[in-house]
């Protein structure tokens, strides 16, 4: 190998093989040939234990590179990664293929010549900042999209050996506003159902109400609860079984004692392949009931939230709460997200905690303090 090039102010010295030390400022470099190709990089350090890992992970990283696609260029992977994502969902994949076009059209350097073995992490900030420019709205939700999607172009690069790193690694999500959800109270939620119901010239309100009543009393979504069949409800042994759209993933829930008046009659007549509702939406119905009742615009998954609040409030287990949602994660999820319920059970669990022994506690027999 040909020795490094010297300087006016410091000079490379050789201390290892592929290893050299800057002598002005002691800064190590490694020097590798691979594949007849003659590679050097600094390993941004002054310690020679810490060098010399560095300089072995650096072979390594380069040993794992096929130099026969060393000449694809930005275009080619995104057309490459685009052919992968075709089995997601359509509105995933038009998202996808929206954040793709930008890279082609707004990459700093023209995509189609850029080589990806020689794109610097700054050629992707350079970019993202371009986009944010360009962009009418660019929050926290549209910058994890784009910052999403090109992660995955350049981790498939990595994945099929074209560059032993990712240029977009060091990119960090932004955390995103926590919007204002309003939830109805039980009496405004009662008011609505009975104002959709009132609806006589709607030919879809009596099965907008059922719809929009089960929401609030089952605590399930609006995906779970338009797929529900007479199969899923077992009225014998108190229970429903339902799957979780969101998170694909199969969940059963008790019948209520509030809902199971609302579910039998819903059930009569009907056989085992038989849808339990005959809309799949009531969106329009609840918007309407709120704009005559002059109530903010609650949507559908606000009764929801109001299902898991009253159980909050009336003492059940967070636990048991979570898994009526089909969450597996042990409520930490519900905790998080209604931490403002939480303070009026505490008050409630405080009075309970006197000298007295509670009405409905029955003392154990033999049992010592």
């Amino acid at each position: 190998m040909r020795a490094l090039p010297q300087s006016k102010i410091g000079a490379f010295q050789k201390v290892g093989e592929c290893l050299y030390r800057y002598s002005s400022n002691g800064v190590y470099y490694a020097r590798i040939r691979t594949s007849g190709k003659e590679i050097k990089r600094s390993l941004e350090t002054t310690d020679r234990a810490i060098a010399q890992r560095e300089l072995a992970r650096f072979k390594n990283e380069q040993r794992q590179v096929d130099r026969s696609q060393g000449k694809l260029t930005l275009a080619e992977l995104c057309d490459r990664y685009l052919k992968t994502v075709q089995h997601q969902k359509p509105k995933t994949i038009e998202g996808k293929m929206c954040v793709v076009a930008r890279i082609k059209r707004h990459w700093p350097t023209a995509s189609k010549l850029t080589q990806i073995a020689k794109i610097k992490p700054s050629d992707v900030d350079l970019w993202l900042a371009s986009v944010s420019r360009r962009a009418k709205r660019f929050g926290a939700a549209s910058r994890n999209a784009h910052l999403a999607c090109i992660k995955e172009v350049f981790a498939l690069a990595v994945r099929d050996r074209i560059i032993p790193v990712s240029p977009a690694a060091h990119l960090k999500y932004k955390d995103r506003d926590k919007p204002i959800r309003i939830t109805p109270t039980f009496e405004q939620f009662k008011a609505i159902i009975a104002d959709v119901r009132a609806q006589v010239f709607n030919a879809d309100a009596l099965d907008s109400a059922d719809f929009l009543e089960f929401l609030g009393l089952a605590g399930l979504g609006q995906a779970e609860t338009a797929s529900l069949t007479r199969a899923d409800v077992d009225l014998d042994a108190g229970r429903i079984i339902t799957f979780r759209h969101k998170t694909s993933t199969g969940f059963a829930i008790p019948i209520f004692p509030q809902v199971r008046p609302l579910l039998e009659r819903l059930c009569k007549g009907k056989s085992k392949g038989d849808r339990i509702f005959n809309i799949a939406n009531a969106k329009k119905a609840l918007a309407g009931a709120c704009r005559r009742l002059q109530l903010p615009a609650f949507s559908q998954r606000a009764l929801r939230r109001m299902f898991i609040t009253r159980a909050i409030e009336k003492g059940i287990d967070i636990k048991v709460i979570a898994e009526w949602q089909g969450h597996r994660d042990g409520g930490q999820l519900i905790l998080s997200v209604y931490s403002h319920v939480r303070p009026v059970h505490s008050q409630r669990m405080a009075q309970l905690m006197t000298d007295d022994e509670p009405k409905n506690v029955i003392a154990m027999k033999g049992a010592t303090a």
